[in-house]
């Protein structure tokens, strides 16, 4: 393992149990349910909840979740795809009669349904072992006792306010006088600690049906939205065949389109062509083989993955060693690529990841998102509901196999990660960060796979992200760095805040030691016991 300038922090090592998530509050109620006998997925669902009232601009329960779950160690790992669907009086034609041709980040009609606590309720009655009650209760307690911001949260939330300010609702949930809070307020939610409440005693039904859902579908369609109450009621979260590849001796297992999960895998695919090993982990040569990568598995993404209940989408055919061959015969080492493709395809931001394992060896990847900050910026103040943006995933192209439909899921950016090696599960993973997730994946595993970093160095080590023809590369890197990839023919850009967060933990099958480690750039915390 190279040297490199990023300051980092240490593994946290743990026998018994780790959770890594990017709340110190988070992780301490991860930990404190697996020190009360439950299991990982017991403490992944309560953390989460947490999540979910004290980063409301990353994450909540208007939003989707999508888990990996290694049980009691087994390599057979599983998955479920909690996102949900498009109301289904929704439609090209109804868009494009509007003189819509494109859902943006704000639009009612970017709003999906909510799929996060039916995914909840399904992992729980598959896996969990506590009462539902008491899992959400840490979450109902700050929402309705108050919670302190954190530097960061206030850093995050005081930068979305003006979306805040343009929904009536939401500026009453979310903002005081017009402002968002600063670092060490208290702050109340109490609407949403009634709804928790809510579905503390009932269950997904509290959501789905019934009043609450009522009171959602008649907010979202004063906004404009075409929701049902129906649309909420048949609300279903999926178990999917997992789809992997093999990376430096790893098997690398992600959730299938509808998710980007498999951009990170054809990433991989291309950068094991290559000797990175070889090269320094922070220097401009592995840098430009990863924005090449990149730059080739997101035009992938963008034309194929699609709901595959609704489009065809060739899975097979993307993770295959033609496609691979295919696609690295249109990188020129030393050279930036053509962003359009230069001829190799035909033409056609928010979130939070946790990772725990419990004394079973139980592993659970779980990430759960409103995508953008505050998602839709639309809210339920009856509720204390914002609702996501998903639905900006879609393409308003009816020849486009993700073309919004009724019923249908958009490509969707959140993946969680685990690793199994030689039948076993080593590690249990996640980067944030909206559409970047793919190269984090593939940016972290190399770390560790190609350079020996340990799990720490892994997530600290600077990132780049190839970004629409843009080469984002955080401060940290070297500027001889910065001037080697420009006369590359990149162009460079330092973005404003650092890339992405991320969580990991790995298990050491022969020893017991599980390393967990979380993000720097965020308010990130490993904790075990």
């Amino acid at each position: 393992m190279r040297n490199f300038s990023y300051p980092g922090r240490s593994v946290t090592y743990g026998l018994n149990g780790a959770i890594a998530s990017s709340s110190q509050h988070a992780s301490q109620v991860g930990l404190s349910i697996l020190k009360a006998g439950g299991n990982a997925m017991d403490a992944a669902i309560a953390a989460c909840a947490v999540q979910c009232v004290v980063d409301p601009m990353q994450t909540g329960i208007g939003g989707d979740c999508f888990a990996l779950i290694a049980p009691k160690g087994s390599g057979k790992i599983e998955g479920l795809n909690g996102s949900g669907k498009a109301p289904a009086g929704l439609d090209a034609d109804l868009l494009l009669g509007q003189g819509i041709d494109e859902i943006t980040l704000t639009s009612p009609h970017a709003v999906t349904v909510p799929g996060a606590i039916d995914a909840w309720t399904r992992l729980h009655e598959q896996y969990g072992s506590m009462d539902f009650a008491d899992l959400l209760a840490p979450a109902i307690d700050c929402a309705e006792n108050g919670f302190i911001v954190t530097q960061r949260t206030a850093y995050d939330w005081q930068s979305a306010a003006d979306k805040l300010t343009a929904n009536k609702a939401a500026a009453s949930l979310y903002l005081k006088n017009g402002k968002a809070p600063n670092a060490g307020t208290k702050w109340h939610l109490p609407e949403l600690a009634k709804t928790l409440k809510a579905i503390a005693k009932q269950g997904r039904s509290a959501f789905y049906d019934g009043a609450i859902a009522e009171k959602m579908v008649a907010c979202l369609n004063a906004a404009g939205a075409q929701h049902t109450v129906d649309d909420f009621g048949k609300t279903s979260a999926d178990y999917v065949d997992l789809i992997n590849t093999e990376f430096q001796g790893n098997t690398v297992w992600q959730i299938p389109p509808s998710g980007q999960g498999i951009t990170a895998l054809i990433m991989l695919n291309i950068l094991k062509r290559y000797d990175v090993a070889d090269l320094d982990p922070v220097g401009s040569k592995r840098l430009h083989l990863q924005a090449e990568a990149a730059r080739l598995a997101y035009l992938a993404r963008d034309i194929y993955v699609a709901d595959p209940a609704h489009a065809e989408v060739p899975v097979e055919m993307l993770l295959s060693e033609e496609f691979t061959d295919h696609l690295c015969g249109f990188i020129e080492v030393g050279k930036a690529g053509d962003p359009g493709g230069a001829g190799a395809f035909d033409k056609h931001k928010d979130t939070v990841y946790l990772s725990v394992v419990d004394k079973d060896g139980t592993a659970v990847s779980f990430i759960n998102s409103l995508f953008h900050p505050f998602g839709s910026g639309i809210a339920c103040a009856e509720t204390g509901v914002i609702f996501q943006n998903r639905g900006a995933g879609f393409v308003v192209d009816k020849n486009h196999p993700n073309c919004v439909a009724p019923g249908k899921r958009p490509l969707h950016t959140i993946i969680p990660g685990m690793v199994t090696t030689k039948g076993v599960p080593s590690l249990c993973y996640g980067v944030m960060g909206g559409a970047y997730q793919p190269v984090g994946h593939a940016h972290v595993l190399s770390n560790l796979y190609d350079f020996g970093m340990d799990v720490q160095e892994a997530i600290d080590c600077p990132r780049a992200f190839y970004n629409e023809g843009v080469l984002e590369i955080e401060e940290t890197v070297e500027e001889t760095v910065l001037a080697e990839l420009s006369d590359m023919g990149y162009e460079i850009k330092i973005p404003e805040i650092a890339m992405g967060g991320g969580q990991m933990i790995a298990m050491n099958s022969a020893s017991g030691v599980l390393s967990a480690a979380s993000e720097p750039r965020k308010d990130g915390c490993a904790l075990a016991y």
